[in-house]
């Protein structure tokens, strides 16, 4: 016959596991999720590198559940995050999160509509890419000291595009600006797939695109490219030289990675990130990879968490010395 004091620890043993599997579905439906499809949401429209990234993911994870993509683009991609940011912590919504919404968008803009760390769990890391310095071929410069010379001789006359404020497009130049003592007007678009055509056309100048969207048009001859914006040249463009090589001290790497809502259970978020290990691991994803000029970059969680806490700091210094400022 059972004592009372070992009844009453079964009965507050049994009232415990039932709280957990009410307040937490993840954990009730156990090694049963996903049970539906899995919203990767991408904070830029369609044809960028987030995009991209997020669809090779999509089209080679393997959950049991398809992985759709929600584009929701805007304000620099604060649109698409405040939507993760707000949704349920049950493992079916992630984001891709990029340098620019996850490190950049706090210092930017004077009202956040949400925490880059407190709102968020990181998954882990997913590829990293310079930013490539192109320009319309109507520009006379050949190379970044070309450039230099002719903004310092025509102050604010020439423009740079970006596909929002606050992204690493934007960002770059803004630094560019800082470290070279030029002027330039920036030019926010809603989306790179509205900045390049005026590029191509002449009705910006330059840009310091991602490079897996810069570099195929810079090879088809519709646009220039003078320098990557890493510290040291891609395997995708070796005949590209870094700003740094002209400009010492500039390094702008675009990163991407992938967060789930605060709160997410740690089991799940240790299972996509295995899951995005072995996808981007893939030697036909690898190859896609580098004929894009990104960099794959895998990491855990706790790795994620770190590295974004320098990123922060690292641009709320630049953000600063630049004096940029969103709405």
């Amino acid at each position: 016959m059972a004592t009372r004091p070992t009844r009453w620890l079964t009965s507050l043993l049994g009232s415990t596991l039932l709280a957990l599997a009410c307040t937490s579905p993840a954990l009730a439906q156990g090694s049963a999720w996903p049970t539906k499809p899995i919203r990767l949401v991408v904070t830029f429209p369609p044809g960028g590198a987030p995009d991209i990234l997020a669809r090779l993911f999509a089209d080679k994870a393997q959950f049991g559940q398809p992985v759709v993509i929600d584009n929701k683009a805007g304000a620099g991609g604060n649109i698409g995050a405040e939507s993760v940011a707000k949704a349920p912590a049950d493992g079916y919504t992630l984001v891709m999160g990029t340098v620019g919404t996850h490190s950049i968008n706090g210092s930017l803009y004077a009202r956040m509509p949400y925490d880059m760390v407190k709102d968020f769990t990181p998954v882990g890391h997913v590829a990293s890419a310079p930013n490539l310095l192109v320009v319309t071929n109507d520009l006379p410069v050949k190379n970044v000291a070309e450039l230099i010379t002719y903004l310092k001789a025509n102050p604010n006359k020439a423009s740079f595009g970006s596909p929002g404020i606050g992204s690493s497009v934007h960002v770059s130049g803004e630094l560019f600006k800082s470290l070279t003592g030029t002027t330039m007007q920036h030019v926010p678009y809603k989306g790179r797939q509205f900045a390049i055509p005026d590029l191509v056309g002449g009705q910006i100048q330059l840009m310091f695109d991602n490079m897996p969207s810069a570099l195929p048009m810079a090879k088809e001859g519709k646009i220039r490219a003078l320098a990557q914006t890493t510290a040291t040249r891609s395997q995708a463009a070796p005949d590209v030289p870094t700003v740094a090589e002209t400009v010492p001290g500039f390094e702008a790497t675009t990163w991407f990675a992938m967060f789930a809502p605060a709160g997410t259970p740690r089991e799940l978020v240790a299972r996509i990130n295995a899951e995005m290990q072995r996808v981007f691991k893939l030697p036909d994803v690898l190859d896609k990879l580098k004929t894009l000029g990104l960099e794959p970059w895998i990491s855990t969680p706790d790795e994620l968490a770190k590295f974004q806490a320098t990123e922060i700091v690292k641009w709320a210094k630049v953000v600063k010395d630049s004096g940029a400022k969103a709405d």
